[in-house]
């Protein structure tokens, strides 16, 4: 891989306008066709084929199902008053009237007839109907003029609301809070580099991989299913990514460059090592985003993919881009002769320079690693404590913010006819023998009636065509309560036995058991997901390291750190710790996708922290083969720039906590913490300890292993053992340097340096 990237990187540098030019025809072409194309993003979250599902699609076959647009309107009288009292009974009476009047409304229920009133008569709920599919946003001149009909009932004193699918607020996929992580980004990337030319070059790749990603889903939504939480998280995970690689191998080519290396060899050395890094890690990410698909649920398919695919155009840009810019910034990006950036560089290559402040912490981990090992683990593993009392249900209307007009009707709903009424279940009785569906109907609305759990049932409803009978049940709770999940397996082995004794299909059913049923696969298929990931580890780890304990502990620290993250959000929005100050909008189970999906992002982040400090530590035991002395050394050497990659992940992650989205705030904080806690407290402390601690041994593979195992060269330990660097065919066509390069500059590259390089190269494993 290296000795290709490192061909790809001299082309680069030689064809740097044709290949500039490439790319952003490239990238013009796929925004322009995203958008000329653009679908729209899909809401829904079933299983196709599932048994909830499957009786729902029976349900609408025989019973009917509208495919526009909805509102709801609710009503409540005074107190003291009712609807029965004919001043509020007319002054509803007129709103109604009115609402049916708006453009674009098709249809407006009455609710005295159709019994969506309370016991008490005081609060009513009205159902209206736009002509509008429901894939389309209704015009918001049609939403204020039903708004608009309530003015008659609000001066009798009606308290009135708006909500309902209808009134949902569609915001884009990044707002401009998002915008904060990026200037921090900027902020840390100008600090490391002490150059705002070098601080732009990964922001700016990062953004073209984010336009091209993005506008590639809008046009791929026109000819297949993308969730509507796909295109934040891709733009999540393609901005934190794309700045990180592109971050290291900035950061290598200024290291060569500043060793007195031409721009050439310097990009084709950057491009060939920490290119190769930036593909292997790349690719962990991508393969534990794709793995989603095993669950099985479309919508954690489509945003795994989407994520893949965003992390992919990044890698791209990463090796495929940036190398050319690199060469068209030329030497305004060499360090200058006593700047800070340089002493930097030479303290970081002198083992007698001036440690960093990375270093010298690895320094103390590596003093007293007993100490260290056994005050991280068992602080991790307290943080990792509430992790065990993770609820995991589908997000609905509850999930808004207060604000939302969705959220209020939901929770007036809730007050005046019982939290079951936002999740109302259906049962649903079709292919009964000829004679007996009114019987079956009606035991089966006898036999629910004394369900503990269950709060009211409607008289039994029959379909039009005589095939299906259907009857409402009103749970006690919430939709996302447990306690909900678990009447409705309660309810499919009473409905199963009811089938058997009296012949037909009865079935749970109804959007809340749609749910609860993608919820369930979810959970359950977390376990197997991990154990995938935890043995995707393992085995790259140690193709990578040639080592038994790498890997090992390793993946002991990912699952750490993804015990914290879990642990962070159980506390944050089911328990309501800091929820106010987050901004929060409520409390109770998370997400049912929310872990696997940050297990899946984590495990890929993880692995970039490990490759790219364990193979500085390598590269420093190779060199001297002394455990404790190369831990050191290699921190001084990756140290900053890991510290740097993890605070710019930390912003990116964190900004998308004020999109206040409650699909996707959990998943922002468990990836800000879990790469805060993997960054900080396990490779740059617990790592550096363990690998003290196992001295010689943290490097001995079987050698049945190391015959077996692919050797990845992920850093580039053979480049010096091929022709890459002493040999070039393509030598023989004249170079043609940018613009911004002296003239003075060798002509000839690396054919006339010596044998004994002076500069770093990272090796995984020793050279045969």
């Amino acid at each position: 891989m290296a000795v290709l990237l490192h061909r790809w990187g001299v082309f680069a540098v030689r064809r740097c306008r044709t290949v500039l030019t490439v790319w952003l025809l490239v990238v013009t072409a796929i925004a322009a066709l995203g958008v000329a194309f653009a679908g729209s993003f899909d809401s829904r979250s079933d299983i196709p084929g599932s048994a909830a599902q499957s009786a729902l699609e029976r349900m609408d076959h025989h019973f009917g199902s509208s495919d526009r647009q909805s509102a709801e309107i609710v009503f409540e009288a005074p107190e003291g008053s009712s609807f029965e009292d004919p001043g509020n009974a007319a002054a509803l009476k007129r709103t109604l009237s009115a609402a049916a009047t708006v453009p674009g409304v098709t249809s407006v229920s009455d609710p005295m007839r159709g019994r969506t009133v309370t016991p008490d008569a005081r609060t009513a709920v009205a159902q209206v109907e736009f002509s509008v599919s429901k894939d389309e946003d209704v015009p918001a001149d049609d939403l204020n003029a039903l708004r608009d009909t309530a003015a008659g009932s609000r001066a009798a004193g009606i308290e009135v609301l708006f909500g309902g699918d209808a009134y949902k607020e569609s915001s884009p996929p990044v707002g401009p809070m998002e915008g904060v992580g990026v200037l921090v980004a900027l902020a840390v990337l100008a600090i490391t580099f002490g150059s705002m030319l070098s601080a732009g070059m990964p922001l700016l790749t990062a953004l073209i991989a984010v336009v091209a990603s993005m506008t590639g889903l809008m046009g791929l939504s026109s000819v297949l299913s993308v969730s509507d939480k796909a295109p934040t998280l891709a733009i999540m995970l393609g901005l934190a990514v794309g700045i990180d690689y592109a971050l290291f191998i900035v950061s290598r080519h200024r290291s060569e460059l500043a060793q007195g290396r031409s721009v050439k060899d310097a990009t084709a050395r950057a491009t060939a090592t920490a290119g190769s890094a930036v593909a292997f890690a790349g690719l962990t990410v991508i393969i534990a985003l794709a793995g989603l698909t095993v669950a099985g649920v479309p919508v954690l398919t489509s945003m795994g993919l989407s994520a893949a695919a965003a992390v992919a155009v990044a890698v791209v840009m990463s090796l495929g881009l940036l190398p050319a810019l690199l060469a068209l910034a030329g030497e305004r990006l060499r360090p200058k002769p006593g700047s800070r950036a340089a002493a930097r560089m030479r303290d970081a290559a002198d083992p007698m320079g001036k440690p960093s402040m990375g270093a010298r912490w690895v320094a103390g981990a590596v003093r007293r690693p007993w100490r260290v090992v056994i005050t991280v683990t068992l602080a991790l593993a307290v943080l990792a404590l509430p992790a065990t009392r993770l609820q995991l249900a589908l997000s609905d209307d509850g999930s808004e913010p207060t604000s939302a007009a969705v959220r209020q009707t939901y929770d007036k709903i809730g007050d005046a006819f019982g939290p079951g009424a936002n999740g109302p279940l259906m049962v649903l009785v079709t292919n009964a023998p000829a004679g007996t569906l009114k019987t079956t109907g009606q035991e089966v609305a006898q036999d629910l009636a004394g369900v503990q759990g269950i709060a009211r049932v409607s008289p039994v409803d029959y379909s039009g065509d005589g095939a299906a009978a259907r009857v409402q049940v009103i749970p006690d709770t919430g939709p996302r309560d447990p306690a909900t999940a678990e009447l409705v397996t309660v309810l499919r082995d009473r409905v199963a036995l009811l089938a058997a004794r009296n012949g037909g299909d009865i079935a749970v059913t109804g959007q809340t058991a749609v749910s609860i049923e993608v919820s369930d696969k979810l959970s359950g298929a977390l376990l197997p997901f991990a154990l995938v990931v935890v043995g995707l580890s393992l085995l790259l780890l140690t193709a990578a390291f040639r080592s038994i304990a790498i890997p090992v502990k390793a993946t002991v620290g990912f699952l750490l750190s993804v015990g914290v993250s879990f642990g962070t959000i159980v506390a944050v929005f089911q328990w309501g710790w800091l929820a106010g100050p987050l901004g929060v909008p409520s409390t109770g189970p998370i997400a049912s996708f929310v872990p696997i999906i940050v297990m899946a992002v984590l495990f890929g982040l993880a692995m970039d922290y490990e490759v790219f400090l364990v193979s500085a530590v390598r590269e420093e035991y190779v060199r001297t083969r002394r455990p404790h002395a190369s831990v050191i050394g290699g921190a001084r050497h990756a140290g900053r720039v890991v510290t740097a990659a993890a605070l710019i992940m930390v912003a990116v992650f964190a900004s998308f906590l004020f999109s206040h989205d409650p699909a996707i705030m959990p998943i922002a904080l468990a990836l800000a913490v879990g790469v805060l806690v993997d960054a900080f407290a396990v490779r740059m402390t617990l790592v550096p300890a363990v690998l003290s601690l196992l001295g010689h041994g943290a490097w001995w593979l079987p050698r049945f292993l190391d015959k077996a195992l692919p050797d990845l060269d992920v850093e580039g330990a053979r480049l010096d053992e091929t022709d890459a660097w002493g040999v070039d065919s393509t030598e023989t066509e004249p170079e043609t340097e940018p613009e911004t390069e002296p003239e003075t500059e060798p002509e000839t590259e690396t054919e006339t340096e010596p044998e004994t390089e002076t500069v770093p190269v990272t090796y995984l494993h020793a050279p045969k």
